[in-house]
């Protein structure tokens, strides 16, 4: 294309020395508990024989995911906080920018194949094991990740359309598409709106599937006894807990075309380090018997 910048300049969260120390210790030991905390909770899945439910078949993806999607970005902004010039090639920026939607897209179809399994198991307990057997879960995980892919691959190749000839520093902390589009050489309102659209339509549709399982689950819940009930709310309260913490900042991102920069990367936080990082405590501390299982590995 015609893009002659070969490298950018990423401006991270903060230009303040003091702050980036800070901010180097902190997000550091968030990275380091991300990795342990879904890595435990991975081989836990993996080797106790007691967790061999679709759910917690689709937890070990979920944490996978999150290793993953945090990798994308996190490292490279814990090494930024350490350097004056903070700069990453067109090409180390393309792939950023891949990942960060292959992951994450995989990520809301991982969530969305979650709530429709609590929907089987709560509202059709009888049908549950002929509905979602081990080939069917392989299915909807393989779906999960093809989608991520038809997606990243679609904001990817718009992006590497646009030629970029300066300035190129971006007010970011890593590559996304908002930020590359404000630095292109050309008008980008029609491919913002393909952008939104693109992402909207996919964040939109799988909150809305979201919402509908579970007020499905909630008025079917009115006919089962208070145990059931119980045991039911504490599954779905850390399922949605996720869904929140996930869904609520990259709808803001996302769902509208980007204005403030420096909004939306104190915002970005919360989707690639403070929610992958929170997902294993949200689903082992109101868990059983994950807790348990992790006992018997310890």
């Amino acid at each position: 294309n015609a893009s002659s910048v070969k490298e950018f300049i990423l401006l991270g969260l903060s230009d303040n020395q003091g702050v980036q120390k800070i901010c180097f210790v902190m997000f550091l030991f968030f990275y380091m508990i991300i990795v342990a905390g879904n890595l435990l909770i991975v081989i836990t899945v993996i080797r106790s024989q007691r967790l061999n439910s679709p759910m917690y078949f689709f937890l070990s993806y979920l944490s996978f995911i999150d290793i993953c999607y945090s990798s994308v970005t996190a490292p490279k902004m814990i090494a930024d906080f350490l350097v004056k010039n903070k700069t990453i090639s067109f090409v180390g920026c393309i792939a950023q920018l891949f990942g960060v939607h292959f992951f994450g897209c995989t990520e809301i179809f991982i969530l969305t194949v979650m709530a429709y399994d609590r929907y089987v198991a709560i509202c059709r307990p009888l049908h549950y094991t002929t509905l979602m057997t081990r080939r069917v879960c392989g299915q909807m995980v393989i779906g999960s990740w093809v989608g991520g892919f038809v997606h990243s691959i679609a904001q990817t190749l718009l992006t590497t359309q646009l030629p970029f000839c300066g300035p190129n520093k971006i007010d970011h902390y890593f590559c996304d598409v908002h930020p590359l589009l404000q630095l292109a050489c050309t008008d980008t309102y029609a491919v913002g709106i393909i952008v939104v659209a693109n992402s909207g339509m996919i964040t939109l549709s799988c909150f809305f599937i979201l919402v509908m399982s579970y007020v499905v689950i909630l008025v079917s819940l009115k006919s089962q006894t208070s145990e059931g009930r119980h045991k039911a709310l504490s599954t779905c309260g850390s399922h949605i807990s996720v869904v929140i913490l996930f869904f609520g900042p990259c709808t803001f991102i996302y769902i509208r075309p980007s204005s403030n920069l420096s909004e939306d990367k104190s915002v970005a936080v919360f989707y690639t380090v403070i929610t992958p990082m929170l997902n294993p405590l949200i689903y082992t501390l109101r868990n059983e018997e994950v807790k348990s299982a992790m006992r018997k590995l310890w």
